[in-house]
């Protein structure tokens, strides 16, 4: 006795169901098997798109300079000799202007517009410590170029310059100016050393890499200026730019872990000379306590003869 034979899928469906049911199923599994080979095949040319783009366009490196100085809440005190303020045993910290030129360059990385933002800072073995604290905010990496003495603008603008011919950056983004010097210089110097248009007291940055520009709003007098740059391009940070971020304590932990890269001057060819002298620190003279005037005419007598301002 031969053993019962089971109706195949399409016997059945032949047999039980509306016409045309098999040819609907076979065309229906073509149609799958097709799909199930060209989804993966378009997913992997969506993902390689996707990165090329996302490489296209984070390919800028910024460089951004960081100084240590002292800590905007001391009260200064100059040296007995006067020939400077005193540094020992003061409470040191980035300067504040570098702060936010720093938040700026991370903030313009995750925006996706850059892929790496270095921090540089120049003078003795404790600026690694300021350069710590930059790498903690978000910085990929520093540069430390070690010098005793002085560092006045223009040496620091050719250091930089250098700097720019080993990095090849995109972008600089430096503080307007230093809270101990305020010389307000190295900026503008960097910018005409390299030829590199700049963007100076920047209040606003807005960045379109597609046409390599950077739009710079900046405050001046009669009110706001606009300038559009061609990158590369110097740009230095004005306070009302941003507000900069807090380093957590996982990102300290992280920054002890990341590259700090070590130049001497002579390394990068530059001659460290002094273009100042300083004849003598002195502080300002103490602020008069206060009179009260008995009348609007004693008042203005004290401005014109005393004061000397109207």
């Amino acid at each position: 006795m031969e053993p019962e034979q089971r109706p195949s899928f399409s016997s059945s469906c032949t047999q039980n169901a509306e016409p045309g049911c098999s040819f609907k199923r076979a065309a229906h599994r073509l149609h799958f098997s097709f799909c199930s080979i060209q989804y993966p095949i378009a997913l992997v040319r969506f993902i390689c798109f996707t990165l090329h783009r996302t490489r296209e366009r984070s390919t800028m490196k910024i460089l951004v300079t960081v100084k240590r100085v002292i800590d905007y809440a001391v009260k200064i005190r100059v040296k007995p000799d006067k020939s400077g303020v005193e540094t020992q045993n003061v409470k040191m910290s980035m300067n504040p202007f570098c702060e936010i030129a720093l938040e700026e360059a991370l903030r313009i990385k995750e925006a996706g517009l850059a892929s790496e933002v270095v921090a540089v800072s120049m003078g003795s073995a404790q600026c690694v410590d300021t350069l710590r604290t930059g790498l903690a905010m978000g910085a990929d990496r520093g540069i430390h170029v070690e010098a005793t003495g002085a560092l006045y603008p223009l040496t620091v603008a050719k250091v930089l310059k250098a700097l720019v011919e080993v990095e090849k950056p995109q972008l600089i983004i430096v503080g307007k100016q230093a809270i101990d010097d305020d010389c307000n210089q190295t900026g503008q110097m960097v910018a005409g050393l390299l030829g590199w248009p700049q963007g100076t007291f920047a209040s606003k940055v807005l960045l379109d890499k597609d046409k390599q520009l950077a739009t710079v709003e900046r405050e001046v007098d009669g009110g706001l200026e606009t300038l559009c740059l061609d990158l590369p391009a110097v740009i230095t940070t004005d306070l009302r730019l941003n507000q900069p971020r807090y380093a957590t304590l996982p990102n300290i932990m992280k920054a002890k872990s990341k590259v700090v890269k070590k130049y001497t001057p002579q390394e990068l060819n530059v001659e460290i000379k002094s273009d100042l002298e300083v004849i003598d620190v002195t502080e300002p003279p103490k602020r008069k306590a206060g009179v009260i005037v008995s009348s609007v005419d004693v008042l203005i007598d004290k401005l014109k003869n005393e004061a000397h301002v109207i």
